[in-house]
């Protein structure tokens, strides 16, 4: 049987052009740096300006760049690291956590996640909005469902609504006793709340990882945390692993 000779292979002009403005987004910008227009840039390396966006659409692909609306390209933060199968388990809100509170209310959850908690699908739930930025653009939102069960001392608590309401939610969690926590991730599409907080157009491809926090007594909270997949990549502690879902769509909503 023959074998394919791949260095025999011309490399498409594109792809070595987005090699060296590879090496000149190293050492030429800064991340938030705007780009030249794509005349100059086109200019300066002398291709075609059919060439050059190729080689940047491969580059926004890569998470290298990013396209702002009402700004233009600019250089992309590095990648937010986004921790799957790691030993080290902690309540959200812990120290050295990087979410920023955002905002909590009590209501009923998705039926999703009503039957993730085993609560009644009416049963109200502490929803806690959190978000994650890096170089100040945001990067991540999340939403954190914890059933009245988990924090019964919330209520003498005085913070109606906002951040402060969020961090009294959390430090109450953080009275339990966690015994694990469980990550799944899958692959979806920005949907239009999705979207909006990320500062993406809806359907732009994002990660959603959702963890199950465990005591003795069962599922105490469940989080879904929504990914910009430009911006992030995923990292696995010793004993991570990667399960392949066969249905990548479907996520609580």
């Amino acid at each position: 049987m023959g074998t394919t000779q791949l260095e025999s292979v011309p490399e498409p002009k594109y792809w070595h052009l987005k090699t060296v403005l590879s090496d000149a987004l190293d050492s030429e910008f800064t991340v938030g740096e705007i780009l030249p227009n794509e005349r100059d840039l086109a200019a300066r390396f002398g291709v075609a300006r059919a060439t050059l966006r190729q080689a940047l659409e491969q580059l926004e692909l890569e998470g290298r760049l990013q396209r702002r609306r009402g700004v233009g390209t600019t250089v992309a933060p590095p990648r937010v690291g986004v921790s799957v199968g790691a030993e080290q388990d902690t309540w959200p809100g812990a120290t050295g956590d990087a979410w920023q509170p955002v905002d909590s209310d009590l209501g009923a959850p998705p039926v999703a996640v009503a039957a993730i908690l085993g609560t009644g699908r009416d049963e109200p739930v502490h929803t806690v909005r959190r978000s994650r930025t890096t170089h100040g653009q945001p990067v991540a939102a999340e939403l954190l469902y914890i059933p009245s069960a988990s924090v019964p001392d919330l209520t003498a608590i005085d913070a109606p609504c906002g951040p402060a309401r969020a961090r009294a939610v959390l430090r109450e969690l953080q009275r339990l006793d966690l015994e694990r926590q469980e990550n799944a991730v899958e692959l979806g599409s920005a949907r239009a709340d999705d979207a909006r907080e990320l500062d993406r157009l809806p359907g732009a491809p994002v990660l959603v990882v959702t963890t199950r926090y465990f005591t003795a007594s069962g599922v105490a909270a469940v989080s879904l945390a929504t990914y910009r997949a430009d911006t992030c990549r995923l990292t696995f502690g010793e004993t991570g692993g990667v399960r392949i879902h066969e249905d990548p769509q479907r996520r609580a909503s």
